[in-house]
């Protein structure tokens, strides 16, 4: 299994930088950030910084979106990055959420963000692609290599996911959950001739260690809310008694509103909806046995990176502990001497 940390790009960003090369220092494969252009900081500025203060970690958006950004001009961002830092990018998108909904925007449509990752990823490694009557392709491009990897939860963009991405980011922990999410892409890749086991599955949410679990909880209560975004789109979408599990709809029912000032802050006002069992559920929270426990399961669902979200108030000794213990234990051994 890999793993990455998941970032907000809150300034300064040298604070960010920071906090990505720790990540590195600590065995972590992957830094993702928040990307959504009114909140926080342009991302993509921030990586070139973290791709040259590091070594070998892989940078990307969890997630952007295919409304806010031109994709040509996306895929031009990933490609530059490659030729100055050696391929260490991924692409993390989905339809949209904070970085449309800000702006009065809406997610777009699947179709819309099918199109959308088959530019970015011609483009992104240096292959022409048709686009808006024109065959593009980047001149100064050569050898660049960019995975696209979906953000997806109902059930049509969990079968997009599985058709066209080259890796599927399931934002929450809930074994069960991520048990029939992971079955639903692996069959839609099936049906489409593709071998499931090609498919990179990642799973993130907020990772804490510590043994008080009432601060925990509240720390982490806000990723309840923000997933209740989601959740409330499949709900509106299928209605509560569709094929999507009922761990992951019920909850929604208290949600009263959400404002957008507050996404992905510990301590914000308005996920107060959240049960202690979702934050539990949804999370990983406790000693770092416990934190090894629950990774051991999704690792056997076939969860090949956990990515664990630092939207919290001990987000070096969380590092720390991973770096120690955690990511060791999860790593596939290799004897010296068999």
């Amino acid at each position: 299994m890999e793993f990455g940390a998941v970032l907000q790009c809150n300034p300064p960003a040298q604070r960010t930088v920071a906090l990505a090369k720790k990540a590195e220092e600590h065995g972590f494969d992957y830094v993702w950030t928040f990307d959504s252009h009114l909140l926080w900081q342009e991302p993509y500025v921030i990586y070139s910084q973290i791709l040259a203060e590091t070594r070998s970690i892989k940078v990307g958006p969890m997630v952007t979106n295919p409304a806010t950004r031109d994709w040509t001009v996306t895929a031009s961002t990933y490609a530059t990055l490659n030729q100055m830092y050696g391929n260490r990018t991924v692409c993390g998108i989905g339809r949209g959420d904070s970085a449309v909904r800000v702006t009065n925007g809406a997610p777009t449509t699947l179709k819309t963000l099918r199109e959308s990752i088959h530019v970015i990823r011609e483009l992104a490694n240096s292959r022409p692609v048709e686009y808006n009557g024109a065959t593009l392709q980047f001149p100064w491009s050569k050898g660049s290599e960019l995975e696209v990897w979906v953000a997806a939860y109902g059930p049509l963009a969990l079968k997009l996911t599985g058709e066209v991405g080259d890796g599927f980011i399931l934002q929450l922990a809930d074994v069960d959950v991520a048990e029939w999410m992971i079955r639903t892409v692996r069959q839609a890749a099936a049906d489409a001739g593709r071998d499931p086991d090609s498919i990179s599955f990642c799973v993130a949410a907020p990772m804490y260690i510590g043994t008080d679990r009432e601060h925990m909880r509240n720390q982490c209560r806000w990723f309840g809310g923000m997933v209740g975004n989601h959740v409330a789109d499949i709900v509106s979408k299928y209605g509560s008694d569709s094929s999507v599990p009922q761990a992951l709809t019920d909850y929604i029912a208290g949600r009263q509103g959400y404002d957008y000032n507050e996404h992905g802050r510990a301590g914000n006002t308005h996920a107060d909806f959240v049960p202690d069992e979702i934050v539990d559920r949804f999370c990983i929270l406790g000693t770092a046995e416990e934190h090894m426990e629950k990774l051991e399961k999704l690792k056997a669902l076939g969860v090949t990176q956990f990515a664990g979200y630092l939207q919290h108030d001990n987000k070096e000794e969380t590092l720390r502990v991973y770096g120690e213990t955690v990511i060791p234990a999860l790593r596939d051994h290799v004897a010296a001497k068999a």
